[in-house]
């Protein structure tokens, strides 16, 4: 082990804990009293976690990993309850838990990614934090991490993708490869990105290489579950192809008033904060240059998920990492926000001083 590694771990630990700290506790209440019944994904994903393919729609049958971790935390969890509780009839509570936990773990993950990012575009320790919270007090990390969903893997591929490309991350650009087409067909859409931004971290033969494997191992899950189900393979393609007519209603929705308050409630009144980093020609120069064209075609892509699949808010939840990478160089850059990086810790006081 590496000095340098030796060093920063514990810090990166931290920050870990402090993202799930954040996002467990909100978590909890949405896994606790949410009605399952009112949603068809959580149902889908469900069923899938118990190995039933049947009756779980296309667009959600290949998207396996998030509900066999699930699934594998699902059993210790189970001797839990019949030991503690035994009065309490067999019901689905250890596996909506198991997905609560891996979740939340998957969600501060991102919390952690997120943060190295903001450092490594040049923000301050104190304001890639603030940015962090920023974007977990999000209502949609409250529902992702509490619900037996799996946009937080997802959301964990956007995350390394741009830590992959602002780092120079290798292992970060294979990871995106190997777990996007696992997490979500839509990562296809990351692919031509990562060739054009991506080449510093990992040249175009490694990352085609990479897709490669990638997209082999997402295509034998693919054939296992339509072998067993007896489904024609042209019928994913069809599916996928069939998402393009929701771009009309899509416009609609995003050219609504209710449609711009599901995207102001994204991020909430964060949401502000970018604004008012546009606020002149100087405020603007502290950040907007520095994201560049790696984050504007990535705010692009982020955009064609939203309207591909209809649900504005929850897509444009992807836009996470980037989100919170311009905070932090607000919070660090603006003379508005001089005051966060100019901490000085205080000196204790002895325990008999008065206050």
């Amino acid at each position: 082990m590496s000095t340098a590694f030796s060093l920063r771990w514990p810090r990166w630990l931290l920050v870990y804990v402090l993202a799930l700290g954040l996002v467990a506790g909100p978590a909890y209440t949405m896994y606790l009293h949410y009605d399952f019944s009112h949603s068809l994904d959580t149902r889908s994903y469900l069923s899938l976690a118990r190995g039933k393919f049947e009756g779980v729609n296309i667009t959600r049958r290949y998207r396996v990993l998030v509900p066999a971790a699930a699934a594998a935390l699902a059993w210790p969890l189970e001797q839990v309850y019949a030991h503690v509780w035994p009065q309490r009839p067999s019901t689905e509570w250890p596996l909506r838990l198991a997905f609560y936990g891996v979740n939340c773990l998957l969600m501060a993950g991102v919390g952690l990614v997120v943060f190295r990012t903001c450092l490594r575009y040049g923000a301050a320790p104190p304001a890639a934090a603030l940015a962090v919270a920023a974007v977990l007090f999000s209502r949609w990390a409250v529902y992702t991490a509490g619900l037996p969903l799996v946009d937080s893997l997802y959301l964990l591929v956007v995350a390394l993708a741009l830590y992959g490309v602002r780092g120079g991350s290798a292992a970060a650009l294979v990871a995106v490869y190997l777990l996007g087409p696992q997490a979500k067909e839509s990562a296809v859409f990351l692919v031509p990105w990562l060739l054009v931004y991506g080449r510093r971290a990992l040249g175009w033969p490694a990352q085609l290489a990479w897709l490669a494997v990638g997209g082999a191992l997402a295509l034998a899950v693919r054939t296992w579950i339509d072998t067993r189900l007896g489904a024609p393979p042209v019928a994913s393609v069809q599916n996928a192809l069939a998402h393009a007519e929701n771009l009309t209603y899509s416009l609609r929705r995003l050219a609504s008033v209710k449609g711009l308050g599901e995207l102001f409630s994204i991020f909430g009144f964060f949401s502000l904060l970018p604004l008012l980093g546009l606020r002149s020609t100087a405020a603007r120069q502290h950040w907007l240059p520095v994201l560049g064209g790696p984050g504007g075609w990535l705010l692009a892509i982020v955009a064609v998920h939203m309207l591909l699949s209809g649900d504005l808010g929850r897509m444009g939840y992807l836009a996470a990492p980037l989100f919170a990478v311009a905070c932090a160089l607000i919070f660090t850059r603006d003379p508005l926000f001089s005051w966060l990086t100019r901490f000085e810790p205080a000196q204790p006081m002895p325990m008999d001083a008065p206050e």
